[in-house]
């Protein structure tokens, strides 16, 4: 019997486009497909016709052959002008059941080893705030974590309680299904049972025979000393649980640090920029400033201070992560030019720049200097 036109098998025209042939495509193989014909030997046989159909017009290559050729460029010999097709048109069907029936047949990602039938679940993604205070400590923090927790119900087979399996009627049982294409017949894991072999006779009613629910779970999480924005930690076999009895995949916790009011970091260094009087730059003095132990610091500014001057504090930094070592706090000191000055105060600003001299401000005194040479050149 001669093989029916491609375009006509999945009721499209020929200059139809990649997403007009899946969408028919996914509406006849759910139509057709052999779990809901049971015993159906025509609706069997128009499931593999839509299958080869497809197969052959989903490829670029596969299809401008076939448009040129029609059937005749994948038969054995391949004889037309030019000479035959090579291996490009006789691949296999190239994933087009877990494009289709993955959704439909509460398939996930594929299981490692063939075919494995217990999937692992998800690896999930949790974003946890502390404040520079909580790195500076390290806590126990409680999350809750919204996720797919195994069912109760079926004990994670996703089966309902008392009732049994039946093979498969897509491999018969063997849990892998074939695909000839041209020279070559390709092996694949059966993507109804998922290499099982067999199939449930009645989902669990609770999980809708995943094995698993949505839940809320709380965990406790412990955020070590000195931990830095942007950290990962990892907890395996945190994550969601796995299809029918599947293993976990693991919880990874992102951490962010919030802005401090008083302090920047860098590494294990905090940095504070701290203003000062322009008094207490000229004649020095000293401050004191808050510290992340709750205790305060001593900063002593010396006589002659500059703008921008930097006082380092040994040691009362950040702790370093899994680490005996502390930073440095680092205290920018900016000076404060007066305003709103009273009489008095101005008039003693004044009969101190009267009084002022090279070597009371040497960087502008010899600035100007260079200046003056530049003009009288």
């Amino acid at each position: 019997m001669a093989k029916r036109d491609f375009y006509e098998v999945l009721g499209c025209q020929k200059g139809a486009d990649e997403a007009t042939l899946k969408s028919a495509y996914r509406k006849l193989a759910m139509q057709f497909h052999p779990d809901r014909n049971p015993g159906n030997a025509e609706a069997e046989n128009k499931f593999k016709e839509i299958n080869e159909a497809y197969d052959t017009l989903k490829d670029g290559q596969k299809r401008a052959a076939y448009d040129r050729f029609g059937h005749a460029a994948f038969e054995q010999g391949g004889g037309r002008a030019g000479g035959g097709f090579g291996p490009e048109f006789s691949s296999s069907m190239s994933d087009i059941f877990e494009d289709i029936f993955g959704d439909f047949m509460g398939g996930g990602r594929r299981g490692g080893g063939g075919g494995a039938s217990k999937l692992r679940g998800s690896d999930l993604r949790y974003n946890l705030e502390i404040s520079l205070e909580e790195s500076f400590d390290g806590r126990t923090v409680e999350i809750d974590v919204p996720t797919l927790v195994g069912c109760d119900t079926c004990d994670g087979s996703g089966a309902k309680p008392g009732t049994g399996t039946h093979t498969c009627r897509q491999c018969n049982g063997h849990g892998k299904v074939r695909a000839a294409q041209g020279f070559f017949t390709i092996e694949r894991t059966c993507p109804v049972c998922q290499g099982r072999g067999q199939m449930m006779d009645q989902p669990c009613t609770d999980c809708g025979g995943q094995g698993r629910r949505q839940q809320n779970r709380k965990l406790s999480v412990d955020i070590p000393k000195g931990i830095e924005d942007g950290t990962r930690i990892r907890l395996a076999n945190e994550g969601e649980a796995g299809v029918r009895g599947g293993p976990p995949g693991d919880l990874y916790i992102f951490i962010s640090i919030k802005p401090h009011d008083l302090f920047q970091r860098d590494g294990a260094d905090l940095y504070a920029r701290v203003p000062i009087s322009m008094t207490t730059a000229a004649l020095g003095g000293e401050f004191e400033v808050p510290t992340l132990d709750n205790a305060r610091a001593k900063v002593k500014v010396p006589t002659g201070t500059q703008p921008g001057q930097r006082v380092r504090l040994k040691g009362k930094g950040m702790p370093v992560l899994r680490s005996k070592d502390i930073g440095d706090l680092y205290v920018q000191l900016d000076i404060e030019t007066p305003q709103n000055l009273s009489k008095r105060q101005r008039e003693l600003l004044e009969e101190f720049a009267e009084l002022e001299t090279k070597d009371t401000s040497p960087q502008s005194g010899g600035f100007f200097d260079k200046l003056k040479k530049m003009f009288e050149a």
